[in-house]
């Protein structure tokens, strides 16, 4: 669920920017007249009350991978009946924005004095990026685990999110400088490191003080294996310069599940547009993919934190 927003810590979800599940979306026929959402919701259960009880309980022997043709198919079956997100109505007018000003899609303005500060504040973020994900790949090569990155060619959070974030806040504290409100963003800069499921845990220790050892700060830790629709550990950091980084922790199902299977779902999720009877739909489909994947031994054991202050 790359630098699309990934299914992160669900910030807001606050979670981790991500690609779309290309070539199985199958549009629904033209002409077909939908029947309301609370029938929809009601063949939808009427429907996997009826899935063939052989081939599920093969699938589940499989394990998560064996369940993944089924869940794209339940993906499927979705999309046919909520055809389409739905996006706001009306086109974001931009015709009396003054020259070098930011307006994005979602209506969020920045003036030209502000857009300004924000390039320059993007900008300090790019050169920060540059030596932490040295830093990162080095652990990469030299962590005892085995782990590998994910993602890495989308561990920049995109200018207009950034902006949109910005300029978002600044509804909210309009005395706050542009700089200031991107220092806070916990994700302008992330990363995913998998790990083989018999080292997940000890390899999540290890990965930890190979980067306290760069004299990276972990102020936020978020353990969600115990979570019903999002499998994983999703940690924010902070160098001594001030910049702030976003580190996820995966087996490869579970990025798998957030990465291919359930991304076009939280994206539905995040839309305020989205209707209460799909967001049920939505929710028992994360839940079920996230039911089918393997807890790594003692990673439930790793405590949540947060230090106060950041």
């Amino acid at each position: 669920m790359g630098s699309s927003e990934l299914q992160s810590d669900p910030e807001g979800a606050d979670r981790p920017e991500l690609a779309e599940v290309g070539g199985r979306h199958r549009p629904a026929p033209a002409s077909r007249e939908l029947p309301d959402p609370d029938e929809r919701g009601r063949v939808y259960e009427a429907t996997r009350a009826h899935v063939d009880a052989d081939a599920s309980a093969y699938a589940h022997e499989q394990g998560y991978q064996g369940e993944v043709p089924r869940f794209l198919r339940m993906w499927a079956d979705h999309l046919e009946r909520w055809p389409g997100d739905r996006r706001t109505e009306a086109a974001v007018d931009r015709s009396a924005d003054p020259p070098g000003s930011y307006r994005s899609d979602s209506g969020f303005y920045l003036s030209p004095d502000s857009n300004a500060e924000a390039n320059e504040g993007i900008g300090r973020v790019r050169e920060a990026e540059t030596s932490i994900s040295a830093d990162i790949r080095t652990v990469e090569t030299e962590n005892s685990a085995g782990a590998w990155l994910e993602g890495f060619t989308h561990r920049l959070k995109g200018d207009d999110r950034l902006k949109e974030k910005i300029a978002e806040q600044l509804q909210v504290e309009p005395g706050k400088s542009c700089d200031a409100v991107l220092r806070h963003v916990p994700d302008a800069v992330r990363y995913t490191y998998c790990l083989p499921p018999e080292n997940y845990t000890d390899g999540f220790h290890d990965i930890k003080g190979r980067l306290e050892s760069y004299g990276y700060e972990m102020y936020h830790l978020r353990n969600s294996w115990t979570s019903p629709e999002y499998k994983g550990i999703n940690t924010r950091w902070v160098t001594p310069e001030g910049q702030r980084f976003e580190m996820q922790f995966h087996t490869p199902d579970s990025f798998d599940a957030k990465q291919n299977v359930t991304h076009p779902s939280y994206e539905r999720l995040r839309n305020p547009l989205t209707l209460d009877t799909e967001r049920r739909e939505l929710r028992g489909f994360q839940q079920e993919v996230s039911a089918a994947l393997e807890i790594p031994d003692g990673a439930m054991d790793i405590s949540d934190y947060r230090k106060k202050g950041l």
